[in-house]
């Protein structure tokens, strides 16, 4: 197999992390000692993925001094710049000479997911877009009332409800780019809205070990206290 090229979304503006991210882009707050994008650049390095393609915008100049060209950290960084926001999907029509297919991730997550297998996995399916997912457990903190002509007719004290959510790693295949309008901002949402509506399958890759995004608060909170103990962090 070719060098796996990955691609990693690190321009958005964090808002839901302020006010940590008034001062430091989203990829640069430290998680324990290390910024959370240094962490999953060395895990992606620990599995042999050592050319990537950072996606920058909002304070794009932090990130590009700490990482460089990856030399330091044993790996080949370059970068994808917008001159306005594209949202998650619209950065990867500005990148040349993409792979057949390639990873893309968002750069503030954390996992202990093996990326080459689910890689693997994405080019044994043979499918335009392959989509880790997760099963995350969701407790409503208040009574739930259900009704029906202003009728009540079912209470729930503080449910949880189970859903499958999307971890933030892909497998792209270039062609599903020809969905995607150029110089437009273009969410992974519309994508998937998109791709759905035209009946193209999509491949889901449950993971069932560790992950985290760190983009709440609440979860950012839990990462600094899981990373004490967590094994697969270098």
């Amino acid at each position: 197999m070719d060098n796996v090229k990955a691609i990693i979304l690190a321009g958005g503006k964090g808002r839901r992390l302020k006010p940590f991210t008034y001062v430091l882009p989203k990829p640069l707050v430290p998680v324990g000692e290390k910024p959370i994008l240094e962490i999953l650049l060395n895990q992606l390095k620990s599995y042999g993925i050592k050319d990537i393609v950072l996606c920058v915008n909002h304070m794009a100049e932090l990130i590009r001094s700490y990482f460089g060209n990856g030399k330091k950290f044993g790996i080949n960084i370059e970068y994808s710049v917008e001159d306005k926001e594209l949202g998650t999907v619209g950065p990867l029509k500005l990148i040349k000479e993409l792979p057949e297919n390639f990873l893309v991730m968002n750069g503030d997550l954390l996992t202990d997911m093996d990326f080459m297998d689910f890689f693997n996995f994405h080019l044994k399916k043979g499918k335009l877009l392959s989509v880790s997912t997760y099963t995350r457990v969701v407790n409503i903190d208040f009574g739930v009332i259900k009704t029906e002509n202003n009728k009540i007719y079912d209470f729930i004290e503080k449910p949880d409800y189970t859903f499958e959510v999307s971890m933030g790693v892909y497998g792209f295949n270039k062609k599903v780019l020809d969905y995607v309008p150029d110089n437009e901002f273009f969410g992974f949402d519309k994508l998937m809205l998109k791709l759905l509506g035209m009946e193209i399958d999509i491949e889901s890759y449950n993971y069932r070990g560790y992950w985290l995004d760190i983009g709440r608060p609440e979860d950012f909170e839990i990462a600094n206290e899981d990373i004490k103990k967590l094994r697969f962090i270098k």
